[in-house]
């Protein structure tokens, strides 16, 4: 049993390690240095890359989300049961929905306004109509993001308060 909860342990810090370092280093990290050798086309083909590299990431998570889900099934049915366990699977079924609705809706739309438009998307004009949106949908996805980093936290803080 406490190889099955050491492995939901690592299964959840890959994920929620992988979207931290995803965000708040190899983003910044990308798009500085091709912005930096590049100025006038760097930041658009930054985009290029992190998008790649992100929907890598994303169906790694995947993954690693239906895997969480096998591992609390299998704690579950092994016993003992894991404290909160419907909290939990709902916990880790909506950061699954929306690693989901990133990769499945918003990223596919944010790659069709890049592929429509010629450089970079911040070089428009603020009142450009794909601009605009392209802003909204990148907003949602950082959302989502967040919101599935802070629950993969709080789950993982309650898996290691468990006995």
């Amino acid at each position: 049993m406490s190889l099955l909860r050491l492995a939901s342990v690592l299964t959840l810090a890959a994920w929620i390690g992988g979207l931290a370092v995803l965000g708040g280093l190899a983003a910044p990290t990308i798009f500085a240095v091709l912005e930096s050798h590049d100025p006038e086309s760097g930041r658009a083909l930054g985009g290029l890359v992190f998008g790649a590299v992100f929907t890598r990431f994303l169906h790694f998570s995947w993954g690693l989300g239906a895997a969480l889900l096998l591992l609390l099934a299998l704690r579950a049915a092994i016993g003992p049961r894991p404290r909160r366990l419907a909290v939990r699977l709902w916990t880790v079924i909506a950061m699954l929905g929306m690693a989901l609705v990133t990769g499945l809706v918003l990223a596919p739309r944010i790659d069709a306004i890049r592929e429509r438009t010629s450089g970079a998307v911040a070089s428009r004009p603020e009142t450009d109509p794909d601009r605009v949106e392209f802003g909204r949908l990148h907003g949602y996805s950082n959302g989502l993001m967040m919101l599935t980093l802070v629950a993969g936290i709080g789950l993982l803080w309650v898996e290691m308060k468990d006995q």
